[in-house]
């Protein structure tokens, strides 16, 4: 039996049912809520190790839930994952901005859906080694400095490195540019306003097209 807990919140039965089966399937412990009070209730008693939440709820919202949940001590580090219909990139920004640490679309096949749900708790092991992400079948190394991708390794440029592994640390997540030179480059580092345009471009033609998303007028988001 998988030791992980598991606690779904959504406000439609179907998804609660279809999604639970699948992770039990797997082993997991599931919990499962359909609307946001329920969801703190069942959160503070459980202390799950994944929270996958809906955001588009009545009464009390996704975004309104995970903020309270980052308020109490024992619930603020726990993975949370919002599961929406919406795709819209604002949405995204202001998910991200009340503490969730990834985004998940749906409809979703019951595969993919496990998938990254196991690439969250990975994320959250204590036996991980924190300099290793693994994700859309990616690995990348941070005290090897190496990228290996679909068998081939690969040796990427040190700010190259550092963009990748910035953006794979949180799929999903919109990085604004701010945040990008910030923590690439340094504050104190003069660049050009093209620099992360240059190094997304390059980033594209190693790793691949479809993994990086331009947000215009924002920055930029790694997806699969």
């Amino acid at each position: 039996m998988n030791s992980h807990k598991i606690l779904l919140v959504d406000d439609e039965p179907d998804i609660l049912e279809f999604l639970g089966y699948n992770l039990k399937r797997e082993g997991y412990s599931v919990f499962t809520a359909s609307n946001g009070k329920d969801a703190i209730a069942l959160a503070k008693k459980e202390i799950p190790d994944l929270i996958v939440l809906d955001v588009m709820m009545p009464e009390m919202d996704g975004m309104e839930v995970c903020k309270e949940l980052r308020k109490n001590s024992a619930l603020k580090n726990i993975m949370i994952t919002f599961l929406t219909a919406r795709n819209e990139d604002y949405s995204q920004i202001t998910g991200f901005d009340s503490g969730a640490d990834d985004y998940i679309t749906k409809p979703i096949k019951p595969n993919v859906f496990v998938s990254r749900v196991k690439a969250l708790l990975r994320r959250t092991s204590k036996d991980s080694n924190a300099n290793i992400l693994e994700t859309a079948g990616i690995k990348i190394d941070k005290e090897k400095h190496l990228v290996e991708k679909g068998g081939e390794k690969m040796i990427l440029p040190k700010k190259e490195f550092e963009l990748l592994y910035l953006l794979i640390s949180k799929p999903g997540k919109v990085f604004k540019r701010e945040e990008i030179l910030n923590k690439v480059w340094g504050g104190n580092v003069v660049v050009g306003d093209r620099t992360i345009d240059v190094h997304i471009r390059k980033l594209r033609e190693k790793i691949g097209e479809d993994y990086f998303t331009t947000v215009k007028g924002v920055g930029y988001k790694f997806e699969f």
